[in-house]
């Protein structure tokens, strides 16, 4: 019953932890109108002590919304629409997703949100960490808010994706199954400041990474405004650091947050099971 769930708030920037519900069985229409109102004040939600399968996952994914498209990540065997986060304990490559990002911030219509699901979980760190964009616009001297004003970015998946990007050809040794290709050089537009389309509020979208440029702006113009926004959006003031335990679900909405993995947990083996959550049809 929606009346058992329990909502406790992290003491961070954003954040909370969801107890009293049961995502290994069907959720009551209240009981997802309960999360979902939540997760959009929260931004990222934790559910702890969830032995969940892959159909729960699936399952769960899609009181929320449509599966999303992730285009550059293979899919686990027999499944369409699961990813795996995996980093072998014996990995020397580069940590995967270690810079500040939202999720296929390059798409025409980027993803609402991702679910992650905790299966090996090391010892020692590995912690995700997520910066509140509301926050961060909020806080922003008016001085910083009048040069991002009316901007809008210019996304891709290039730097990341394309065959000669960091996840490219020249990436060996990853046991997580990443699928460079040529699309990734498209480029797609978003205003930088924007209303979330459920609460309407206003926040900063995507940052450096897959932000490459501004409409109408020089190269050389650009680079400096979005290296000084990178460095405001991520300041320690927005961000909520989440530790993981085996059987826990994440949820966050891609249109609040940035996230980061870290590291830490060299000798270890690591897997998490991802789903996306496609955006919001009009």
């Amino acid at each position: 019953m929606e009346d058992l769930i329990q909502i406790n708030p992290s003491d961070q920037a954003c954040g909370a932890e969801v107890n009293g519900v049961d995502l290994t069985k069907p959720l009551a229409d209240e009981t997802v109108a309960a999360i979902r109102s939540a997760w959009l004040d929260h931004h990222v939600l934790s559910f702890p002590n969830q032995p969940m399968t892959d159909d729960d996952l699936e399952r769960f994914t899609l009181y929320f919304g449509d599966f999303g498209n992730d285009p550059f990540f293979d899919p686990i065997e027999g499944r369409q629409h699961i990813a795996a986060i995996r980093r072998d304990a014996d990995e020397k490559s580069p940590l995967f997703a270690e810079n500040w990002h939202s999720d296929w911030s390059f798409q025409a219509q980027p993803p609402a949100g991702t679910c992650l699901l905790g299966i090996t979980i090391p010892p020692v760190g590995g912690d995700t960490l997520f910066a509140d964009q509301h926050k961060a616009l909020d806080a922003m001297p008016p001085t910083m808010r009048a040069q991002y004003g009316g901007l809008t970015a210019i996304h891709s998946a290039q730097m990341a994706y394309a065959p000669d990007g960091a996840y490219g050809e020249k990436d060996e040794g990853r046991s997580m199954a990443i699928r460079p290709d040529e699309s990734a050089r498209a480029t797609q537009t978003h205003p930088l400041i924007r209303e979330h389309p459920e609460t309407g509020r206003l926040g900063l979208f995507s940052c450096l990474g897959y932000i490459i440029g501004f409409e109408g702006l020089p190269q050389q113009d650009a680079l400096p405004l979005l290296q000084q926004l990178y460095a405001w959006q991520s300041r320690e003031e927005f961000v909520y650091r989440h530790q993981w335990q085996a059987d826990m679900l994440i949820m966050w909405d891609n249109r609040s947050v940035l996230h980061r993995a870290t590291g830490g947990y060299d000798g270890h083996d690591r897997l998490l099971h991802r789903t996306t959550i496609a955006a919001c049809q009009a």
